[in-house]
Formats: C-alpha cells, sequence, structure tokens
C-alpha cells in the first residue's frame, strides 16, 4: 500500500494516472521496444551497468525493505537476504565467489528509497534483489541511469511490471484480487471490499471486480477505509450491512480486506460487529494476512477461519519450501525477524533463486549489472522448484496491452483458513492474465 492522497508526482500501485486508456495501452506497447533495447543500453537511453567486476572481488547486491515506519514494514526480506549471504559462502559462494548483501532501509519516504538507491550505484551493486519499496519514483532513476536491474520486487508499484530494468517474480496485487475475486464469484452472495482510502487503494476494486463479473457476479461494495487507523469498527458494520443484502440464491455474502498491515486492526473490530451477522464469509490475500496474523486473531475460532486466501506461492507447509528452510535453519534460525510464513521474505528467496541463475548462467565470465541484465533479458528461463511457474521475461503483446509489459507471472494460488492453519484449497496455480484483460480500469 502507498500512502494518502496528495498532489504529488510520486508513484503508487496503478495511480489514476496509469489507467489502461488506450492512449495508455500504446504507451505499454511501446515499452516493449524499450525492454527489447534494454540490453543494448548505448542509444537507448540506458547507460550499461559498469559495476561489478571479476577475479575474487565479491559480487554485491543490495536489498531494501521499510524497517520500523508506521506503514507497512519488511523487516524480514534484508534479514533473509544476509542470511543467504552467509549460507552461499558458506557453501563455496557464487561461481567460486563470496556474495556481499548491502542492506538499506528505505523508511517509507521518497528520500531514503532515493538515498538507497544512490548507495547501490556508489557501492557498485550488480542488481537490487528481493525488496519492497513503495517509492519507485525515487529509486528507479537512480537504478536506470546505472543500469542497475531490480530483481524480485514485491509488487506494489506500477513501475515494477512496466521498467525494463525491471524482473518482477510475482503478479503483484492485481493478480491476487482477480484470482480471489474468480473465486468469491461463485460462491458468495453481496461482497463488499474494504480498502485503503489512497491513490493505491483506488486501483484495486477494479481488479477484484474483473474476478467477480468473470464469475458471473455482481461488483463489490467498495469500501473505504484510513490505512492508518487504530480502530474500523463504522467501516466493519458498512461492509457487513452490504454483505448481508439481498443476493440472488440466497447465498451469504463475503467481505474482502485489502488493507495491508492493518488488517488485523480490521478484523479485530471485525469480529465484534460480526456476531450479529453468522454466516458471513471473509476473503483477502497474501501480504495482508499471514499464518501469525491468523494465529493472533484467534485461529481456528478467530475471523478468518473459512476464509479464502490467494497467494502468489504455495503454502508455507509444501515441500518446495524445504531449500529456504534450510537456509533459515542453518543460517538465522534465532532471528526473530526472519518468518518463513512472511510473504516478504518468501519473495526475497525467489529473487536471489534468480540471481543466482543468472550469474551462474555467465559460467565463470564478468559480473556486472549489464552482465546479469543481458543474461535476463536474453531469454534464461529460471526455474523455482514448484514456486512459481517457470520464470522468462520477454516482451508479450498479451501482457503490454492490459498496461504490465514486464509481468510474466499472473499465476495464483487458492488457500483457505481451515482449522486455523493456511492450506491449499486448490491443487497448482490459477492463471489470471484473461480475467485481468476484461478488467473495466478506463
Amino acid at each position: 500500500m502507498t500512502g494518502k492522497r496528495r498532489t504529488s508526482t510520486r508513484s503508487t500501485f496503478l495511480p489514476r494516472s496509469f489507467r489502461f486508456t488506450r492512449s495508455v495501452r500504446a504507451t505499454a506497447l511501446s515499452a516493449g521496444a524499450l525492454a527489447a533495447c534494454a540490453s543494448l543500453a548505448v542509444g537507448c537511453g540506458v547507460v550499461p551497468g559498469v559495476s561489478g567486476g571479476s577475479g575474487d572481488d565479491p559480487i554485491v547486491v543490495m536489498t531494501w525493505a521499510p524497517e520500523g515506519t508506521s506503514a507497512t514494514n519488511k523487516p524480514g526480506m534484508p534479514a533473509f537476504a544476509l542470511a543467504y549471504a552467509r549460507w552461499v559462502n558458506a557453501n563455496g559462494g557464487l561461481n567460486g565467489r563470496k556474495l556481499k548483501v548491502l542492506t538499506c532501509n528505505d523508511h517509507n519516504d521518497a528520500v531514503s528509497a532515493a538515498a538507497c538507491a544512490r548507495r547501490a550505484v556508489k557501492e557498485n551493486a550488480v542488481a537490487v534483489v528481493g525488496s519492497y519499496s513503495q517509492r519507485s519514483d525515487a529509486f528507479f532513476p537512480h537504478l536506470e541511469g546505472a543500469g542497475i536491474p531490480y530483481i524480485g520486487g514485491y509488487g506494489v508499484t506500477n513501475a515494477e511490471f512496466t521498467s525494463p530494468l525491471s524482473y518482477p517474480v510475482n503478479g503483484g496485487q492485481p493478480s491476487l484480487l482477480a484470482g480471489l475475486g474468480k473465486e468469491l464469484g461463485t460462491t458468495c452472495g453481496p461482497v463488499s471490499l474494504v480498502r485503503p482510502d489512497t491513490i493505491a487503494g483506488d486501483a484495486l476494486p477494479p481488479m477484484l471486480d474483473a474476478g467477480l463479473t468473470a464469475g458471473g457476479h455482481d461488483k463489490a461494495e467498495d469500501q473505504r477505509a484510513p490505512e492508518d487507523a487504530t480502530e474500523y469498527g463504522t467501516q466493519a458494520e458498512a461492509a457487513l450491512e452490504n454483505a448481508t443484502g439481498d443476493s440472488a440464491g440466497g447465498r451469504k455474502g463475503c467481505v474482502v480486506t485489502a488493507l495491508g498491515d492493518r488488517t488485523a486492526t480490521f478484523m479485530d473490530s471485525f469480529r465484534r460487529t460480526r456476531e450479529d451477522h453468522p454466516g458471513i464469509r471473509t476473503g483477502t490475500v497474501l501480504g495482508s494476512v499471514d499464518q501469525t496474523v491468523i494465529n493472533a486473531a484467534g485461529a481456528a475460532s478467530g475471523p478468518f477461519e473459512g476464509a479464502y486466501v490467494t497467494g502468489w506461492y504455495p503454502v508455507t507447509s509444501d515441500p518446495a519450501w524445504a531449500p529456504m528452510k534450510k537456509v533459515i535453519s542453518e543460517e538465522a534460525f534465532s532471528d526473530t525477524r526472519i518468518d518463513p510464513t512472511d510473504t516478504g521474505v518468501q519473495t526475497a528467496w525467489i529473487a536471489y533463486t534468480v540471481f543466482r541463475q543468472a550469474v551462474e548462467s555467465l559460467d565463470g565470465g564478468e559480473v556486472s549489472a549489464n552482465s546479469v541484465r543481458s543474461a535476463l533479458d536474453d531469454g534464461l528461463k529460471v526455474t523455482t522448484g514448484g514456486l512459481t511457474p517457470t520464470l522468462r521475461w520477454e516482451f508479450t503483446d498479451q501482457l503490454a496491452s492490459i498496461g504490465f509489459p514486464r509481468l510474466v507471472n499472473a499465476e495464483v494460488t487458492l488457500q483457505a483458513v481451515r482449522k486455523g492453519r493456511l492450506v491449499a484449497a486448490k491443487k497448482g496455480f490459477v492463471d489470471v492474465t484473461k480475467t485481468l484483460e476484461k478488467a473495466d480500469v478506463d
């Protein structure tokens, strides 16, 4: 999520100025040409990356995320990155070279985000890997000027799906909400969406509605809420009132929350208000909830019981997470910042998996921002052990036409809370590309 509305030029996730009008779709198509020339760099407005070097010098990367702020915090991402570096170095390094991870706190503000990016340039980082920031307007110009790739961002800003130097590993909030709406459209009566009253929040209803209408359902009731409130009684009452309205077929209504770190606060208010409305179900997305939040809300006796949850990756109990858990066990078992159920930590693991395979594909050659970017642009296929589909970053007319030329993974997983635990509700992944194409966002 991003900050409150204000008149500025900072980037948020799909602000109104980036709605998919025909002119923007045309711009998105031209982004393919920009992506195509990114590897050529010279003459395309991107300076080739010269950082990194070869020989015995360590390979330098950076991971950043906000910590200690009043908004969304992701301290587990840089903490895991440091643990990953220790693990890699204890096991022979990357092609025999040490990995050096720099970390930075972007503080959820543009000044700090820009400072992090400038430091990455100054320290000759070959990539920014597995990071979270809402301030893409502040950091991308510095990375693009130096040709430094941004691998595996969390997916919270539109620039992560448009910049030719971005290599996202998931489909961001659009895919999660489209997938959730598609599922709820066949099971729910009236649907209420509780989301932040921010520019970023304004982009969420069309994504959920795209999924709902794909399931033959009416659009959701849009319920705005402050992103930094200490209680949500008023919003909970309004959402429940709509969800208990008339519906075809007499199906019980559903309340969907997408408030990021404030979802737990909303659920505390929702729990009390819900007592007079038995049968109302809930739905949300990973990033707004994880197993820790479910436990704190009462587990099997809490308001999340029976909820549908869409995620980018398999449930944490899936055997595919064993390698990540091994790294945590060996190098960061006592670090409470690193939670294997945290989507940020999971994204960082996948991002570093991408980076490692990119370096290994260079077969001992020079490791620089330019060579890493070229490896990814030249069609490298990255496998993640079943945590995502095979990843490959290339321009496609299909995804560019919906405004996301860099979105290469529009698949989500459907999970549910049963007996207080997040479990898989369906096997495998659900591709929501076609659902997103029909989003009414003009």
